[in-house]
């Protein structure tokens, strides 16, 4: 058998056999001695790699798993058996990948599910899950999505990352990582916007890595993505409702328990619907120093993209732009330009003095490729962090 081929049916479902009977995590020991008890003759070298492969099919993605090890891939994409793309470097492309026929992509799809503690089925065609190695889950049946199930794996690299890294690499232009960690310090509250895949979630792990090693940071997510490298981190995630439609826990919920938790920053990791509300309140009551992120294509964007949200939880325009304007102390703005994707623009939060309205005038604008310079809201943000002049 060689590597490069699914492992065999009857071989896998030996092995499985073997392991359920056992306790304990699968290890790639484990794996290697119930191919052992199997009895199926193979060399040492052609072993180790059925082991990889036994692995894969039973604990990770089959197939696609040698795509979410490359360290260049963001994403896989499986539209059919045969039209499989991956984003490398920020860019989308094809790979030459047989997953057999619509059923396999549909099994592949379940058992991913199942391994996220989550449901897919024709009930529930829909699922959004975490894997065990925090790859994001999404999938879709027929005849919801159209010929065949439609699977979209998102990968989270879990690798801490300093300010400075972020500088090395082109996502924060130099001076703007002063600015940030001084936000961090003075414990603003801060609102990270950009569209998906623009590293929104990378920079508010960095951004909460610098916060005080005595604060007890509560992170409230769908999925457990945020990956902070700080001592106290308490993690709450939804819980969705069960096959009666009972039993869950929204991100609105979990708001309000963690303001019964003693936390010294309340991150909820995307805010994208009615929990706006909460998320805001909370800021607004003595909690300095949380988090959230938005997705909108423009720091110009997000006073429209918070209204729209409000509406949702049932807040006017006027009591939107009342609760965000006291709760929000700068926007952080992520764009991507092919494979970068970098911080370009830090705003402040205000009002329209004529209408009312939420405003957001840039502080720091850091165009791709260029280099950081301050806006006209600067005045504003440099009064915040007890900064003078930019530069």
């Amino acid at each position: 058998m060689s590597a490069d081929r699914a492992v065999d049916d009857a071989l896998l479902a030996a092995v499985r056999d073997r392991v359920a009977r056992g306790t304990g995590p699968v290890t790639p020991e484990r794996l290697a001695a119930a191919l052992r008890e199997t009895g199926a003759v193979v060399g040492s070298a052609a072993a180790e790699q059925v082991v990889v492969g036994l692995r894969a099919e039973l604990l990770g993605a089959g197939p696609l798993q040698p795509l979410l090890d490359d360290p260049e891939v963001t994403d896989v994409l499986v539209n059919g058996p045969r039209d499989v793309w991956i984003d490398r470097a920020g860019s989308l492309q094809a790979v030459p990948i047989d997953l057999g026929d619509a059923a396999a992509v549909r099994m592949l799809a379940v058992r991913l599910a199942a391994t996220g503690g989550q449901r897919l089925d024709d009930a529930r065609p829909t699922v959004d899950a975490r894997l065990p190695d925090g790859t994001r889950l999404h999938a879709v049946l027929p005849p919801v999505a159209d010929g065949c199930t439609a699977l979209s794996l998102r990968v989270v690299r879990h690798r801490p990352f300093t300010p400075a890294d972020l500088v090395a690499c082109g996502t924060l232009a130099p001076g703007v990582d002063a600015v940030l960690e001084a936000l961090v310090r003075v414990r603003a509250n801060l609102l990270v916007s950009g569209s998906t895949g623009t590293g929104k979630t990378t920079v508010l792990s960095t951004l909460l890595s610098l916060a005080d090693p005595g604060e007890r940071i509560v992170c409230i997510e769908e999925s457990g993505e945020l990956a902070p490298r700080h001592p106290h981190v308490v993690r709450l995630l939804v819980r969705r409702p069960n096959v009666e439609g009972a039993g869950e826990i929204s991100l609105a919920d979990l708001v309000r328990e963690s303001l019964r938790m003693r936390p010294d920053r309340v991150v909820l990791g995307e805010c994208r619907g009615a929990e706006v509300r909460e998320v805001l309140g909370a800021l607004n009551t003595g909690h300095d120093g949380g988090c959230t992120t938005v997705h909108a294509n423009a720091a110009q964007d997000v006073p429209a993209r918070l209204a729209a949200l409000g509406a949702l939880a049932g807040m006017t325009s006027e009591a939107l732009a009342t609760q965000a304007v006291s709760a929000l102390h700068a926007v952080v703005h992520l764009r991507r330009d092919g494979g970068c994707r970098r911080v370009t623009e830090i705003a402040v939060v205000g009002r329209d003095r004529d209408t009312g309205d939420l405003t957001v005038e840039p502080a720091v604008l850091s165009p791709i490729g260029g280099e950081a310079v301050a806006g006209p809201g600067w005045a504003r943000l440099a009064d915040r962090i007890g900064w003078g002049r930019w530069g």
